[in-house]
């Protein structure tokens, strides 16, 4: 694969991956359990949106065909968004949107970090600020996973209901395909599949502390990081998300 489309779609999964969660997390404005979530959860969306601007406006600068991040989030079809499966899960309840924070944040955080250091100067700064919001976002989602764990009975059997729904997600972050061998022959970012000891070892440890049992290794069969969506929830997302840009084509304010 060409390096620069290779850039160009790891920029897209990036970009893509913080989007689509940060809607969903932004569902919560208004409905969490207490005010101090409400805000949190908020916070955590806005966050996730500016770390989006920053991605998507790079991929349209390397993609060279005069889009901008705003196109890029809001004119494409389901069908060419890159992000994983596990971030446009449906929220179900609080316990179940922690878990899915806490996995994603669990992968999102060593990815930046690696980046931060990679040979690519923009992706590196972009990474090095990004990487300093999914820190504090690990630490809060990580507490709360605890908390609930080994909280109450039925917050705890929640949450093992909320792990064992998201686990057969999680093996498509390690997954490595042409556009991670093209980013890792650059030296811009690490295998995806080195990646996975790491993970294990801090999901290993929040999961004791919470009591919970991670479940036996089973995943979902994703049809690959290009490959064709099986997931039915990207298009409701995307039918709230872009309901404006597309009634309103070129709408500025």
């Amino acid at each position: 694969m060409d390096e620069n489309a290779a850039l160009f779609e790891f920029l897209l999964r990036m970009g893509d991956n913080t989007l689509i969660l940060g809607h969903r997390v932004s569902e919560w404005c208004g409905h969490a359990p207490v005010l101090e979530e409400d805000i949190a959860l908020a916070n955590t969306a806005l966050d996730l949106i500016g770390q989006t601007q920053m991605w998507l406006g790079l991929a349209g600068e390397i993609e060279g065909q005069g889009r901008s991040a705003d196109d890029l989030a809001f004119l494409r079809d389901a069908w060419d968004f890159r992000n994983l499966l596990l971030v446009e899960q449906p929220n179900g309840d609080f316990g179940q949107t922690m878990m899915r924070q806490f996995l994603f944040d669990a992968w999102h955080l060593p990815m930046l970090t690696m980046l931060a250091v990679g040979g690519h100067e923009r992706i590196a700064e972009i990474a090095a600020k990004a990487a300093k919001e999914a820190a504090y976002h690990l630490d809060r989602s990580a507490d709360l996973v605890i908390g609930l764990g080994d909280g109450t009975e039925e917050s705890h059997a929640r949450m093992q209901a909320a792990l064992d729904l998201l686990w057969p997600y999680m093996a498509e972050p390690f997954e490595a395909d042409e556009v991670d061998a093209a980013m890792t022959e650059a030296g811009v970012a690490p295998d995806p599949g080195t990646m996975r000891g790491a993970f294990m070892e801090k999901v290993g440890a929040v999961m004791d502390a919470a009591t919970l049992t991670v479940p036996e290794r089973r995943f979902a069969q994703t049809g690959g990081k290009s490959g064709v969506r099986h997931s039915e929830h990207l298009g409701h997302i995307l039918t709230q998300m872009q309901w404006l840009q597309r009634a309103y084509p070129g709408a500025a304010w």
